[in-house]
């Protein structure tokens, strides 16, 4: 069965804010902080499906989740401050306590990695304590003067998780980085969010860090979000803070650090990445409600009670084996009414019990992501819940990685690539002599920007601005 994905694809954004706010997962633009959204019941749940995913992949690489305070004092931020000129545009401050200015301004957290070198500071003295990694899924505040869009670009990133490690020397950061990155493919695989992994170019990395590596997404309407970022911090943030630890031959060293984190466009991402215009198309390890049971009314009442014992029935078989399902018994609505319902909301599968199933035995199943169905016995219901499960979630990574790689062409000149871009293509690649006015260039010309280059180099023809032999390609895309 075709399914139109026509709105999905040639109006991203408008779909995106009926799918938010119809499906009930996100409020925005209607609470009176600009930039602010808040997190409906059923769009939390997706949420604390999606943190629970990451928390266990995090903590069985050894990671410590923490909670900081909030409020960073204003001298602690400056004490870095490479840092601070890349923050301080974006900074909420808080002048007043009641009615009394405050003698030392505090931010509302941008990001954590001066107010944590302070604690590591205290905490760890020495190279046997180390390497330490530390985690934190919290509130950050960054003032975005360009037009906000709801969990894409905000002033409040509500699901902000940050790591932030320290090391004795630079080469087991460097290991720690290369290992954040496994960890976030293994998370956007599981989730089937396909993406490119990119080393940023020198300057366009975080700021105080040594290197930044990026992992990227294409959006329904060919723009790139970024999705993960892990950077190598060096020992610019120890240094700042003279902050030292002892080595096994009793010298002393600042450590080197990591930081690497990922946001709520994750979530964005998990919505809009499968979606079609009924709605998104959620996979099945986060979706709030796995399935959902649509009873259909007999022709008398007598049989309609029947049905609905034995939907009940159906529910307590899947919830007793673990499945998250529920039962949509109400009476306001006709099952017509009620698939719609469901299918804006992303459930992956639907139970249809009528008249036909209570007689035989059986339970419809009917997929979210084709809407092709199946009848299956009840005894072998649980069984076929769960290889149904398995196969949507391949097919929906399966399709989703064959668009995004339509999506990433590579250019032998700077016309054709700004030409692909602005048609909406998505990443374009062209050959780059490595040297950064080239890619200023590149940027400039093409009015997009540089998203870096693949972590091993790929020479391919000649540099698209000077001509000369390219060392590596360079990425480009229309972000948001």
């Amino acid at each position: 069965m075709k399914i139109s994905r026509e709105k999905w694809s040639s109006n991203f954004s408008e779909w995106f804010d009926w799918v938010i706010s119809q499906a009930e997962i996100y409020d925005y633009g209607r609470y009176p902080v600009k930039g602010s959204g808040v997190w409906m019941p059923y769009g939390f749940k997706i949420r604390q499906n999606v943190t629970t995913l990451i928390r266990k992949l995090l903590d069985e690489t050894g990671h410590e989740e923490v909670l900081f305070p909030l409020l960073i004092p204003e001298t602690l931020l400056k004490k870095e401050a490479e840092h601070i000129k890349g923050f301080e545009k974006e900074v909420f401050w808080v002048t007043h306590g009641g009615e009394d200015e405050l003698e030392e301004r505090f931010a509302l957290r941008p990001t954590s990695e001066v107010a944590i070198t302070l604690m590591e500071s205290l905490w760890i003295k020495g190279y046997s304590q180390l390497p330490r990694k530390f985690y934190q899924i919290v509130s950050v505040f960054r003032y975005e003067t360009k037009a906000t869009r709801p969990m894409i670009r905000v002033r409040e990133l509500s699901t902000f998780k940050e790591a932030h490690t320290v090391h004795e020397t630079f080469e087991d950061a460097a290991r720690q980085v290369d290992e954040a990155v496994e960890i976030y493919s293994k998370f956007f695989d599981i989730l089937g969010i396909p993406y490119l992994i990119s080393r940023r170019p020198e300057w366009d990395k975080f700021a105080g860090a040594e290197y930044t590596i990026a992992l990227d997404t294409i959006m329904p309407d060919g723009r790139v979000l970024q999705i993960g970022t892990a950077h190598h911090l060096g020992q610019h943030f120890t240094k700042a803070m003279d902050y030292k630890v002892q080595r096994a031959d009793g010298s002393h060293v600042h450590p080197h650090q990591t930081s690497y984190g990922i946001s709520d466009r994750v979530i964005a991402t998990v919505i809009s990445i499968n979606g079609d215009d009924h709605g998104p198309i959620l996979p099945p390890v986060v979706a709030p409600i796995e399935g959902v049971i649509i009873p259909i009314p007999g022709k008398s009442e007598e049989d309609t009670e029947k049905i609905n014992k034995y939907a009940m029935e159906v529910e307590s078989v899947l919830k007793n084996s673990g499945i998250r399902v529920a039962l949509d018994a109400s009476e306001d609505k006709t099952p017509g009414e009620k698939y719609y319902i469901w299918e804006l909301k992303g459930v992956p599968i639907r139970i249809e019990i009528g008249p036909r199933e209570l007689n035989s035995g059986t339970a419809f199943l009917k997929r979210r992501d084709t809407l092709e169905g199946k009848s299956v016995k009840r005894e072998e219901l649980v069984k076929e819940f769960r290889n149904l499960e398995d196969q949507i979630s391949a097919d929906l990574r399966k399709r989703a990685w064959e668009q995004f790689k339509e999506r990433v062409k590579r250019f032998q000149s700077l016309d054709e690539a700004k030409k692909f871009l602005e048609n909406r293509g998505g990443i374009a690649e062209v050959p780059w002599c490595g040297q950064d006015s080239c890619g200023l260039k590149i940027e400039e010309q093409v009015q997009a920007r540089v998203l870096g280059t693949p972590l091993k180099p790929e020479p391919s023809g000649n540099c698209v601005v000077c001509g000369k032999p390219s060392t590596n390609i360079l990425r480009i895309a229309k972000t948001y």
